[in-house]
């Protein structure tokens, strides 16, 4: 059973935008709705690093590599994350996960951000 479907990666031009989905698809939404939810990306040979997080009353954390270029937000209606990412760099390039703060688990497939000419 899957538990995050994460979507709207690809090839983008630098400089370009993005916009990633997830939905929890498996969190009920009384366990959804407080948690502190983020987004995680693996660029090629290298850690899991944490990008943003949303708290539940929506404070927004990044870190300092994205800062001033993605947005993190969430619809609790949805059970879902977004994150608008401007000014892609090829650093930028990873699979990109969500997943909770809080004992992230059930790791889905993620979603490919390449930017590259």
């Amino acid at each position: 059973q899957v538990h995050f479907l994460e979507s709207g990666g690809g090839l983008v031009q630098p400089g370009g935008s993005l916009r990633l989905s997830c939905r929890a698809a498996r969190m009920i939404t009384s366990t959804f709705n407080p948690a502190t939810m983020a987004w995680y990306r693996q660029g090629p040979d290298k850690e899991r690093e944490l990008v943003a997080s949303i708290s539940g009353g929506r404070s927004t954390t990044y870190a300092d590599s994205v800062k001033g270029r993605f947005t993190i937000s969430r619809d609790n209606a949805r059970k879902s994350v977004y994150l608008q990412m401007n000014n892609l760099q090829p650093e930028d390039t990873a699979v990109y996960y969500c997943n909770t703060v809080v004992n992230p688990k059930h790791w889905g497939q993620g979603t490919p951000v390449t930017p590259s000419s």
